[in-house]
């Protein structure tokens, strides 16, 4: 975009209602929203498609999709990074928080190279001007794993990190309360079951001795940040108490009805995951997030796995459980702006940043057709 742009004859979706419009975009920002076609020379004419606000994705694993596209054939790190990047900004997402695993349960050594690699990329990357979304951190910090603190303390006072998460995918608890369930999926990755049990066992004792104590160093270590904290997979009343208790007041893919009620019930804002919606239920068996959507209990969605999982989960969501486009759209918008306290962005508002999606539905499958970031485009 030029330092004023005209977008015309477009379905501004507002945060109160959908209204056929033009918006002005100047030196990066919404400058002007007007209702009805504008005939200006230059005006730039969307067909009647809808424009969105840039999309803010809060918690996305993503980039470990990337470096690790198989098994056992791992990236190069800084392509990776692009690949991501670019992906994000086609799925009109603008602003991301890279969510990073800090912590090795013993199955997943693997993503304390990706973590490295990946804060090591964004301080590299970012300084250039060449990637397309706006990056940030997502700390998802594994409170029973022994390597927690040092990979924390490299990260604690690092300037990108907007968001952290309070993880613990111990067999026996959260999404992994069915201990054999959890043994059979890491039988599936080819461990004999002697070597299975084995460290089924190191973990429960592991989680025993460190959980506790980790947890309250993580929690004193990031205080002077205060950061938005989120607890993940909520499944125990107790713990949700305990966490709202603490001032970790967001609930990251609540695993039940029960469990979103009761993160509900201590104040917490709740997010769940789009990918969820898309497919029509959990891919690990944990409640649908159509259900928690019309019980009034989704603030924000997070891509999780799939960044153009957002912006249709938002159309689904529409079209299915009765709330209204734009309260729909505000979950991928104005909702995560305000968790992360970035009141910049997220609406189409004059003085708002000029990030913007343009997108047309076809069989009810939103397309996205152009991306901009401060006013100009990137996809």
């Amino acid at each position: 975009m030029t330092a004023e742009t005209i977008l015309t004859n477009a379905l501004l979706v507002l945060p109160d209602r959908v209204e056929a419009g033009t918006l002005l975009v100047r030196d990066g920002l919404i400058a002007e929203l007007q209702p009805g076609p504008s005939r200006l020379p230059g005006a730039i004419d969307l067909e009647g498609d809808h424009l969105i606000p840039g999309v803010i994705d809060v918690h996305t694993d993503n980039l470990e999709r990337q470096v690790l596209p198989r098994s056992a054939a791992r990236w190069p790190s800084r392509s990776a990074f692009l690949a991501h990047d670019a992906q994000t900004a086609a799925a009109g997402v603008t602003t991301v928080l890279d969510a990073l695993c800090l912590g090795d349960l013993g199955f997943d050594a693997e993503r304390t190279e990706t973590f490295l690699n990946g804060v090591a990329d964004l301080d590299a990357l970012a300084p250039t001007g060449l990637l397309k979304s706006e990056h940030f951190l997502h700390l998802r910090c594994e409170l029973p794993a022994p390597d927690l603190l040092p990979l924390l303390e490299r990260v604690a006072d690092h300037p990108a990190v907007r968001m952290a998460s309070l993880m613990d995918h111990s067999p026996g608890v959260g999404q992994y309360v069915d201990v054999e369930r959890y043994r059979a999926m890491r039988l599936r990755g080819g461990l004999s079951a002697d070597e299975v049990d084995r460290r089924i066992a190191n973990l429960l004792e592991q989680r025993e001795r460190l959980r506790g104590p980790q947890r309250r160093a993580l929690l004193d270590r990031l205080a002077h940040r205060h950061l938005p904290l989120a607890s993940h997979d909520d499944w125990d009343e107790e713990e949700i108490a305990g966490n709202a208790a603490d001032g970790v007041l967001i609930s990251e893919f609540p695993v039940s009805l029960q469990a979103a009620r009761s993160a509900r019930r201590h104040g917490m804002e709740i997010i769940a995951g789009a990918p969820n919606i898309v497919r029509g239920g959990s891919h690990s068996g944990n409640v649908a997030a159509t259900d928690l959507v019309r019980a009034g209990l989704v603030d924000v969605f997070a891509s999780d796995y799939v960044p153009p999982a957002m912006i249709e989960a938002v159309w689904r969501a529409a079209a299915q459980t009765g709330i209204s486009l734009p309260a729909a759209v505000a979950t991928i918008t104005d909702a995560p702006a305000r968790m992360l306290r970035m009141q910049d962005r997220g609406r189409l508002e004059a003085g708002r940043r000029a990030d913007l999606v343009r997108l047309r539905p076809l069989d009810g499958i939103p397309v996205v057709r152009s991306v901009w970031r401060e006013g100009s485009r990137i996809a």
